[in-house]
Order: C-alpha cells, then structure tokens, then sequence
C-alpha cells in the first residue's frame, strides 16, 4: 500500500488542458459548420432553421446546430425561441458560464435554474482539471462545492434541479478529497432506494477507495461502467482505471490486470480529429498506460513495470508525470538513488506538487534521510491534506517514527551436538521513537536454554542499545549484561549497515560475548568475542550475491574462521507469487580439536537452495502469505566423508492490519556430525507492532 494500493489514481492530476472545449470547436466545427452554410443562407424563415437546429442536435451535431441558432438571432434577434435553444446548446457543449450569463434575461425561472445546474455541473468539470494554482489544488472544487450546495438547499429550486445537485454535490466532493462527507451524503440515499446516475456511482465508488471500502466499491465501479461505458469527458478519469485499483485492493490480482490492460489495448496511441491533417496524442491512452504499470508494479511485477515506464519515458521525456511513476518503480526495484535522480529530473519540467513530494518522500526514507521525509510530508499535508493518499502516508510515517516492538521465540527438537535434545530461544526488543530523525534507543532482552545430556544450560540477558540512522548507513550499539548463572560476561555489540550504492552493500558485527558461540560451550564456561563482514551485490528484486566471512575467537583458546557465499536468481514471477533459486557455499576452519562442542577442524558445505513466496489471501492492508525454503546439498567433514544436507521450512505470515504481523514456521534440518547423521526440528514464531 506503501498509497497504498487503490488510492494513487486518485492523486494523479489529470494533464489536461481547460481549453478543450475550444479546441473541439477548432478542430470539427470549421468544416461541419460550412457544410451547412448553403442551407442557412437559403433559408428565410426562422421556423425552419429552428426545425434543422433541432434537427442536427437530435442527431448529436450541436456544433451544426448551434450555427442554425446563431443565423437566426444574426437576423431576428429577439426571437425567444432561438434565444432559449441557443443558450441550451451552449451549456450542452460545456460554454455554462456564457449560457448562464445570456440566460439571465430570459423569462422561465425554471429555464435559469437549469442553466444555473448546468453552470454547476461545469464547475464540476473544470475543477477536475489542473489546478490554477499546484500548491492550492482544492480551491476550484472548493467553490463548485459551495454553489452546488447553495442550489441544493434553494427552495425556490424544483425538485428535480435540487435533485440534480445533490448528485452533482457527491462529485464534486468526491473531486475535493472529501471522502467522509461524500459517503455521508450517500447513505440516506442508498436507504431511500435512490438510483445514483453512473457519474455519482462513480464519485461515491471513489470515496470508498478513499476511506479503503474496496469491496463496497467494486460493485458501483461495475455498475457505473455497465450503464455508462463511454466515451466520457476530457476531464473525466476512465472509471476502469478505479475499478482495476478496488480489483487489486480486494486482492483480486488477475481482475485488476485483465481490466487495466483490457482498457490500455482498446485506447488507441494517436487520435485523428475530422477535417485536421495528422494525429494528436491520446491522452487516455497515456492514463492507461502509466496505471497499467502501476498496477503490475503493485502485483509483483516490477520488471515489467518498469520496462514499461521506462518505454513510455523515452517516448514523452518531459512528462513529469511519468518521469515520477518510473523513479517509483525504479526505488520498488531497490535503487533508490536513482529514484532520487529521476525524480529531480522530473522537478525540472514541472512545479513540485504534493503527489510529487510523497514520491520524494518514499526515496528519502529508502535512505534514511528522515529530516527530508518530514519535511516532504509537511508539504503534501499543507498542499493536500485532505487525501487519502497523504493521509496513508502520515499514517504510515507515524507507525515509521513511533514505538517498534518485536518477539521471536523458537523451539527445536532434536540430538544436535550444539543444542542437545531440546532448546528454545527467546528474543524480544522494544525500540523508542525516531529522536531527532536520526537516534533510537532500544530494550532488549534475550533468553536461550538447552537440555543437553550433561545437563540443562541457558543464556540470560537484558540491556539497551542506541540505533544511528544517517543518508545510506544505519548503525547500532548495545551493552547487554548476563544475568544467567554459567558465563558472566556482558555482551558488548555494535555494527553498521552502508548502502554504498544502489547496488552494494557492506555489514559488519562485532560482539564481545557472541551469541554464536554453542550453548554447549556455554554450559562449560566457555564464551568468546565474535566478528563477521558481509559484501552483498543486488543488481535488482531479480539477482543477487553475498559473500561473508567470519571470526569467532573462544575463550579456550579456540579459533574459529569461515566464509559463505550465495547467489540467488529469480525463476518465476507471478501474480503475487515468486520463486527464487541459488546456489551456496562455505566451508570454516577450527585451530583447536577435541573441545566439549562441536568444533571439526575443517569442513565444508554446498547446497542449491530454493526458496517459494506467495500470497494466500489479500484486502487492503490485510494479508496472509506462505513461504517456502529447501535447501538440498552436501556436507563434508575433514577425516569423513561427504554426507547428505537438506533443510527446509515452511511458514506463514499473517498481516490483520498494517503495522501489526504476526509469524509462524517449521523447519527441519538434517546432516552428518562427526559422521553421524542427526537432524532437528524447529517451531518459530514471530510478532511485530510498529512499521
């Protein structure tokens, strides 16, 4: 959701000039309007050119019609009827305000409180469009609100106009971000029986969006479409692209793509106007296309996302719009800097609106940079606070910067040499909010034990820890005393994590008394401080590679050293579904034998891996997903031979709202020791509260 999922086509301004109406004029009124020029000039008697005006507006010419209307007030000026059929010609072809204007000297009050619902209706259209001004997007559909709602509640109005706008009313609420409000206005309505026209449905379908209603919305989308499958006004958004977004919100994958895609084909690239040489781009053929992307982006299928956006940039370089939808698939894929690149880039051809500062916003917090997360969301919360785009994302921020908890318990079964017949591990953290954008301090407090046949044996301890965060680099240190009654040594650890770039990565850990060090060892005194660094090379979601290398230093005397090395490919991607499939390596080395814990003087291991992640069940922010891990290869121990190695585990996620998880798994794990084949079998489980 980061909009989460169904909301951004809400976001999305529609780029479309205020002049269409004109541009209609210029491009099919010229020619059709001369075609019908003989007609008028033979023609004497006005009852006649009325007749062909309404004739040609019955067929859907109002352009043709407009010219009989406009010949015969040329020659006979005062005649009402022309007047009256020219003014409702006018606000049928969207020119309301000069309808309204005219029709002020007309004498039907009813006929100028049509043409002062149509003049509202006009407003509704005109505040669909760009905003005069970016950082005040609400002003326009703030005054169409308050006429629309002035005529609503005008007794002198008839019922049938006050009807009108009162359906007007949801839209422009709709269009003014006031979600609450629309679905207020709605509810004695759908108690009442009311049959909302399908550009209400539509409005009211949104707000559910809005308030993340996407199974309420779906069937009024549906119904919306089924009645009024267009084409529809320039300043309108297709409602497909709606219904394709409650689709994927409802967890209804393949539906919201079929949709999304469905429309993206049937939109043609170029339009060709009669009586114009040449072609013009289509607008709604650009609207299908950037949220197709989105869509598949949202659905797992971030290559494809964004080779798409990737195309469609390359074709309109100075598109804002798109330049900001590609930089967002770009920080999905892990390249977050590039993400920031493209964005500025986009900055340059357009005024930085509010959409535009949550995109910056998302890229900063990829990189830590919250001082400019917060700064980003004062900004879309001033400009368009009324979203709930902007809204999710303060949310979200909230949940970000706030109080983080986390619990993990395992428990295993078996006869390893490290962990006895039976152990279980048991760790739990508490961090406090974001300080200053940069620091938290964190609890923590960590419990392992072991039924070993010399006896039981645990690890006990409890302190704090302080987390860094600065522009590519997170850093911690904790201070964790022993309260257990074997090594009494405080833990001291401290380690980083540095995006060097959009492809590397460096970790390294340092631990005083590492938790690596066998519980077995434990149990004879025996701790030893820990060192391990990490290089990992992602080029995308779709490849990476990992080497790290290790150096546990006991306190018998005892070195330990040894690397590990994977590469991970993805095989498949599907509609919320991938498989992932690799290889790995390691090997490590012992200077001492013969200690209490296992500790073979050399070994080494491989294993191709695979690893299965899918999503079971999905609305809104609610989710249920399973995952899969197996690992098949072999083991082999100096002085024996090499032996069978598999491991796997399955488990499952459970996600009720955002911001809470809950975890469980299975594993098994089985390979020789010292020869000896033995296995284990581990239960975990998991719970996190925060972001």
């Amino acid at each position: 959701m980061s909009l989460k999922q169904g909301q951004k086509f809400r976001v999305q301004r529609l780029r479309q000039a205020k002049t269409a109406l004109f541009v209609f004029l210029a491009l099919y009124g010229v020619g059709d309007a001369a075609l019908a020029q003989s007609a008028i000039q033979s023609a004497t008697d006005p009852a006649n050119l009325l007749a062909m005006a309404r004739k040609e507006r019955a067929a859907g010419h109002r352009i043709e019609a407009l010219s009989y209307t406009q010949d015969v007030l040329a020659r006979w000026p005062d005649n009402l009827e022309a007047r009256e059929l020219n003014i409702q010609i006018l606000s049928e072809l969207g020119a309301a305000a000069r309808a309204k204007e005219l029709g002020a000297s007309l004498p039907d009050a009813a006929q100028k409180m049509r043409l002062a619902a149509d003049y509202d209706a006009h407003e509704v259209r005109w505040a669909r469009g760009e905003p005069v001004n970016p950082h005040r997007p609400y002003d326009e559909a703030d005054k169409a609100a308050a006429d629309i709602e002035k005529l609503a509640d005008d007794p002198t109005a008839s019922a049938d106009i006050r009807e009108r706008a009162r359906m007007d009313l949801l839209a422009v609420l709709d269009q003014d971000d006031r979600a609450k409000e629309v679905l207020g206005d709605y509810a004695p309505m759908k108690k009442r029986g009311v049959q909302l026209p399908a550009y209400a449905e539509e409005a009211v379908a949104d707000a559910m969006m809005q308030e993340h209603d996407a199974r309420d919305a779906i069937p009024l989308y549906e119904d919306s479409i089924r009645r009024d499958p267009g084409p529809y006004d320039p300043s309108q958004t297709d409602p497909r692209i709606g219904l394709a977004y409650a689709y994927l919100a409802a967890g209804r994958t393949h539906d919201a793509l079929k949709t999304i895609n469905d429309l993206d084909k049937r939109e043609p690239k170029w339009l060709h106007p009669r009586d114009v040489k040449g072609a013009k781009e289509n607008q709604r053929k650009v609207d299908a296309d950037t949220n197709a992307a989105s869509i598949e982006q949202d659905a797992g299928y971030l290559r494809d996302s964004y080779n798409h956006l990737s195309a469609l940039s390359a074709e309109a370089p100075a598109n804002a719009d798109i330049r900001r939808e590609l930089a967002m698939a770009e920080l999905a894929r892990g390249w977050p800097r590039r993400a920031m690149e493209t964005l500025k880039v986009a900055d340059t051809y357009d005024e930085r609106d509010a959409a535009a500062a949550l995109d910056q916003a998302e890229a900063h917090r990829a990189m830590y940079d919250y001082a400019d997360v917060e700064a980003d969301l004062a900004q879309a919360q001033r400009e368009a606070g009324r979203s709930g785009r902007v809204q999710d994302a303060q949310a979200a921020w909230q949940r970000d910067s706030g109080w983080q908890f986390d619990i993990s318990h395992d428990n295993g079964w078996g006869n390893s040499p490290d962990y006895g017949d039976r152990d279980q591990e048991t760790e739990a953290s508490l961090a406090s909010p974001l300080l200053e954008n940069h620091w938290r301090v964190v609890a923590l407090a960590q419990y392992a034990s072991a039924s070993l046949p010399e006896g039981d044996v645990s690890r006990e301890r409890a302190g704090l820890g302080v987390q860094a965060f600065f522009h590519g680099i997170e850093l911690y240190a904790q201070a964790l005393p022993a309260i257990d009654n074997f090594v009494r040594r405080t833990d001291f650890t401290a380690g980083f994590n540095w995006s060097l770039n959009d492809q590397w990565t460096w970790s390294t850990d340092w631990s005083s008394a590492s938790n690596d060090v066998p519980l077995r060892a434990q149990y004879y005194g025996i701790t030893g401080d820990g060192l391990s660094t990490a290089v990992q090379w992602r080029a995308s979601e779709l490849t990476s590679a990992r080497l790290a290398v290790y150096r546990d230093r006991f306190t018998d005397g005892n070195l330990r050293e040894g690397w590990l090395a994977d590469f991970v490919q993805r095989l498949h991607t599907g509609e919320n579904l991938t498989w992932d499939g690799g290889v790995e390596i390691g090997g490590s080395h012992n200077s001492e034998v013969d200690r209490p814990y296992f500790n073979p003087s050399e070994d080494r291991s491989y294993a191709l891996t695979s690893v299965f992640q899918n999503t079971l069940n999905q609305y809104e922010d609610r989710s249920w997903t399973e995952r899969v891990d197996l690992a098949v290869g072999g083991y082999a121990e100096r002085n024996y031979s090499t032996g069978l190695l598999v491991s796997a585990r399955y488990g499952q996620i459970y996600q009720p709202r955002a911001g809470l998880r809950f975890g469980w798994g299975l594993a098994w794990h089985y390979q020789p020791y010292d020869g000896r084949y033995e296995s284990r079998v581990v239960l975990d489980l998991t719970m996190h509260w925060g972001e």
